[in-house]
């Protein structure tokens, strides 16, 4: 029988698995809690607790009666801290406006804009009174020249004076040019603002100059302004004469949701708005008798006329879409 071989018991002990490493983990370092961000009012300057003494400051004056207003009933606090935050959210957020050529207003002393009208309500002028505003370097405020009518509705008469709106006279606008201020006229009035929807941008008969002799009278140039978004907020398919008659009113508009929908009805249209100013016609150089010139009146009255319908047409091939 052969010998038994025999396995010594290192050799098997050696077969066994070496021992597993085991690396140590330093324990995470501790983790300072979150601080809270403090407030944005709280960090800026004008924090909230500026913003309730400054309301609260502007309802004092106002039952003290501590508060401006010049002879035509402007009140500037008033329309910069209420009228014209009211009209913000409108004219930001719903119309959208786009500005071009802000620069064209002159940064002081007065001038005469003048614009198309258009949107069977007149939105455009309390839009264009916005846009000169937030846009302009100086912050200027537009005093437009409106119609009887306005100033002949009740509530409505008080905030247009208190706008810094008056009567489309001539007397009126020349005083305010004189005075340094920028004044705004649409002189195509109810014939613009409530003319059929087929007829959008297509400018109306501009009267017979009268803002050009005022112009002249003052010495102040004319800023041509061209406004578009305002036709299509509510489309005028329809006048009812007889109607507009009877309430005394120059036409009742009719539109595909008004009055068939009721006050609903009412809610303009979020079109896309841009304005844009025009190169200033200067009148400085006339000579003083120049504002008797019905043919110099006519010619200057039909260049303002041409460079706004031109500058229509031009914005309106540009136009991606009524609403975007």
């Amino acid at each position: 029988m052969a010998d038994a071989k025999v396995i010594p018991f290192d050799e098997d002990r050696s077969r066994r698995r070496a021992p597993r490493r085991v690396r140590a983990v330093s324990a995470p370092e501790p983790v300072a809690p979150p601080v809270a961000a403090e407030p944005a009012a709280e960090r800026s300057p004008g924090g909230w607790d500026r913003r309730i003494a400054g309301g609260l400051a502007f309802l004092r004056r106002r039952v003290t009666g501590e508060y401006e207003v010049d002879e035509f009933g402007y009140d500037k606090e008033l329309t910069d801290q209420v009228l014209m935050s009211l009209m913000r959210p409108l004219y930001d957020k719903y119309f959208r406006v786009e500005v071009k050529g802000i620069e064209n207003i002159p940064a002081e002393g007065g001038a005469l804009i003048v614009a198309n009208h258009s949107g069977t309500l007149p939105l455009d002028g309390l839009m264009l009174q916005v846009a000169v505003h937030d846009h302009h370097p100086a912050q200027r405020h537009l005093r437009l020249l409106a119609a009887d009518l306005v100033f002949m509705l009740p509530v409505v008469n008080e905030l247009a004076r208190k706008a810094g709106h008056t009567l489309a006279c001539a007397e009126d606008a020349q005083r305010l040019l004189e005075a340094g201020e920028l004044v705004g006229v649409m002189p195509e009035g109810f014939k613009g603002i409530g003319k059929p929807f087929g007829d959008r941008y297509k400018l109306q008969r501009f009267g017979r100059g009268g803002f050009v002799s005022t112009a002249l009278r003052a010495g102040t140039p004319i800023v041509p302004c061209s406004i578009v978004g305002a036709e299509e907020i509510y489309p005028m398919v329809g006048n009812a004469k007889t109607l507009a008659r009877l309430l005394g009113i120059p036409y009742f508009p009719i539109t595909p949701t008004f009055p068939w929908l009721g006050p609903l009805g009412a809610v303009p249209l979020p079109t896309k708005w841009t304005i844009q100013f025009g190169e200033p016609i200067a009148t400085a150089g006339y000579a003083a008798e120049a504002a008797e010139d019905p043919m110099l009146m006519f010619n200057l009255t039909d260049e303002v006329r041409e460079q706004i319908q031109h500058t229509l047409y031009k914005l309106l091939v540009q136009r991606r879409s009524v609403f975007f």
